[in-house]
Formats: structure tokens, sequence, C-alpha cells
């Protein structure tokens, strides 16, 4: 008897639909079929389809942003998480300079992370490295974490990590097979003058600093050999110039994010009145430069979310980008908004993909022995409204679109049924170190 029957769904198997029902037992999908069995539970899916349950790859959950914290922590991130049909979120660890700060950082953000209603993972993350930068990898991969994030910039803030070490986490990503995960900004080219606006924020951090560092790392990836992941791309001028430089190591060893709100909105949002409620790092591009990441979506490995969420107030009482605190929320949406844009295309993109490169071998597909997470997805018709997380806006808001996530199932239990909330004791999970 299975605990668990979706029945008569629309099911995502890899590459396209089928109508399947699945059987559920414990934690696991034990049947994909035709046939209907006994069950404790049966949920009816007609006319619904069911996904594997997204994983957002990127998301900043109660992190100090110099000021104040993120308002969205563990809990109410990972609620808002249910609401978009994610259910496991990849964060990161505070930035850490040697091997035993990386390992005080991810024991504080366990600890935080407790109270995760899904599933969770961290990404290593590094700042001006001062010690062996070897023992660093070496006690990561003994963490069960595979990918190291890196900054170009921030030098201000003391986050930034410089080319001869960049240099070596890539040369050490090809030894010990693991992915160096970066913010790509030419640091010199950040505009720090105290008078600008929000509304300059797009050329205090200009697609040319994108450009020209996503260029420079995608050449020491080319002739390290090692794995670059370039999160949140920006610009389609970026992501075209990579594809026709880079085409062999491109979704080979070299794999680009980018996140929903770089295909929805262009700078000229900044000039509104509201404009300060759009302001995250890197900023919005030109309108050309978006439609140039539009076209060339096929070529994204991933989408993540970058979800780093403030009130309305947070963000109202800075007009000086000086203490601005950058970020938006978007993980309750995401999905929603790039269905609309890119319809079956961004499934894999936001299931498939990320396990693979993350090395979760039992997320990301529906197939029998994986994990049962799903996100259920009905036709309906909604207007995006004002997120279940902890703030009261999302950038998001006001879009009409032609889908909705019905219910999330993480791990054989409903995070979300038909709309309702249920708290929910998320897990950690870590890289297959079998791989």
């Amino acid at each position: 008897m299975f605990d668990l029957l979706i029945k008569d769904g629309f099911v995502w198997l890899g590459d396209h639909f089928a109508k399947a029902n699945i059987g559920v037992e414990g934690e696991r999908i034990t049947y994909i079929g035709k046939d209907i069995f006994p069950s404790k539970d049966i949920y009816d899916a007609s006319g619904r389809k069911v996904l594997p349950g997204l994983i957002d790859p990127h998301v900043h959950f109660d992190l100090f942003c110099g000021t104040i914290p993120s308002r969205d922590d563990f809990y109410y991130g990972s609620k808002s998480a249910a609401y978009g049909g994610v259910t496991t979120v990849i964060d990161f660890l505070d930035p850490s300079r040697n091997a035993k700060e990386l390992k005080q950082t991810f024991y504080e953000r366990l600890e935080k992370a407790k109270r995760c209603n899904v599933d969770y993972h961290f990404h290593a993350c590094i700042k001006e490295p001062d010690g062996d930068l070897e023992e660093y990898v070496l006690t990561m991969k003994k963490l069960g974490i595979n990918t190291i994030k890196l900054f170009t910039t921030y030098s201000e803030t003391h986050r930034r990590t410089y080319d001869k070490d960049i240099k070596k986490l890539l040369r050490l990503s090809k030894k010990y097979d693991f992915l160096v995960c970066a913010h790509i900004e030419n640091d010199e080219m950040i505009n720090h003058n105290p008078e600008l606006t929000y509304q300059d924020l797009w050329k205090a951090r200009s697609s040319d600093a994108e450009l020209t560092e996503a260029l420079k790392l995608c050449k020491y990836a080319k002739q390290t050999g090692g794995n670059l992941y370039m999160v949140h791309c920006s610009s389609g001028r970026t992501l075209r110039r990579i594809i026709n430089q880079f085409p062999d190591e491109l979704n080979d060893n070299i794999f680009i994010e980018s996140c929903p709100q770089y295909f929805y909105f262009n700078k000229d949002v900044l000039k509104g009145n509201q404009g300060y409620l759009f302001t995250f790092a890197p900023p919005l591009r030109k309108e050309s430069e978006r439609k140039l990441l539009v076209k060339n979506f096929s070529k994204l490995a991933t989408i993540g979310t970058d979800h780093c969420a403030f009130t309305i107030q947070d963000k109202k009482e800075h007009t000086l980008l000086n203490g601005m605190p950058l970020g938006v929320g978007g993980i309750e949406n995401s999905f929603n908004v790039m269905y609309e844009a890119f319809g079956d295309e961004v499934i894999n993109k936001m299931s498939k993909n990320v396990a693979k490169i993350e090395r979760f071998a039992e997320k990301g597909q529906i197939k029998v022995g994986n994990f049962a997470d799903f996100a259920i997805i009905s036709g309906e018709n909604q207007i995006i409204g004002k997120p279940h997380g902890n703030v009261d806006y999302t950038i998001y808001e006001g879009i009409t679109v032609h889908n909705k996530v019905e219910s999330t199932i993480v791990r054989g239990k409903f995070v979300l049924k038909r709309g309702e909330f249920f708290e929910n004791e998320g897990q950690l999970i870590n890289c297959d170190k079998g791989a």
C-alpha cells in the first residue's frame, strides 16, 4: 500500500509530459505508471502538471547586509519557497578566509537553517583567503559541500578574492572536482561616489563591469580546465560573448545562471516613483540587453532567484546608493513568471540541471527511487499578489500569469496542499560524495 498516490496528473519525465500515476512510500517514489493501487492518501491531479520539486540554487535567507539582515529568515523564506513549488534551496555560508573559519560558519548557518520548511544545502563562501586553499577545499568536501562562492568585487567590505587565488581555486576545482561559483563584476569599474542615487545603480555597476570580468574568468577556466559557475548573469551582452568565445566550454565546465528579474525588467524602472524597490546587484540593464538575454535563454544552465528580501520601508529610507540594502525577493513567483515566459523549457533549468550540477543524486527528476519532491501546477489564471514570507512587496506584483503552484510536496509530505501551508522540518542535503 502506498502512503500517497498522485493520480491522473500530467507528469514531467525529464523532457516531456505523460499522463501517469505516482506512488509514494515514505520519502520515496516507488511507482510511476498507469495502474492504481491502494493508498492511505490519494491526490487527484487531473488537469494538473506534476513537476519535480524545484531547486533554487541561489538564496540569501537571514543575510546581514551591513546595516540590517534580509527580512526572510529560513522559516519565512522557505514558506515563500513552498508557495513557489521550491522543495530545496541552496543558501550561502558567511564569507570565510580559511578552513577554520569555514567550519565555524558552517555550524553557525546550520543552526539558523533548522527552521527551514523545505530541504536545504549550502555553498561555501570565501573572502580574502589567508590560509592554505587546498586545506580549505578539503575541509569543504568533508562537510559535503561541492561549491565555493567567491566575489571579484566588494573590496571595500573585504569580500573580494583576487586573480591569483581565483586561478588556484580553478586549478583545484579540476583536481578535486568541485565548482567555483563567482559573483562577477570588475571591482575597478565600480563607481562608489557617495552622491549617487538608486537611479544611478545601473551606471555605478555597469554592464561592462560584468562583461569584462566574465570573459576574464572564462579565460581562466579554459586555461586551467577548472569548473566555473557564474551566478546571476544580468546582461545578454555577457551571455552572447561567452557563447561566441567559449562554445566548447559552455555547459561543459563553464555554467551560467540568471534570475527572473533580468528577463522581466530593464533599467528604466529605476526612474519610477518606486524605483528604489528594484535595487540589487548586479542591476537591471538596458532593454536591448534584456532582449539578448531572452534570445539566448537556451544556453543558460540554471535559473536562481538571488532571493534577498527587504521591506518597502527598508528600501524607501535610502535615496542614496550608499547604505541602500541591495536585494529583492523572488522565490515565490520565480516559476510563475519564468514558465509564463518560456514554457516547458524552463523546467529542467529549475530542477534537473541544478541537481546534476550540485550532485543531488536523488532530486531534480521524477523517477523511481528518488525523493518524492513535487510541484503540482494548475492552469489557473492569477494576478501575482504579495508574498507569503516576511516582506510586504514583490517586484512581480500585478503581473498576470496563467499558472499557479497548487501544491508542494517535500519527501512525501505536503508543505502546501491546494493553497494551504503546513509547517515542515526540512533536511540538510549533502552532495553525493560517491559521484
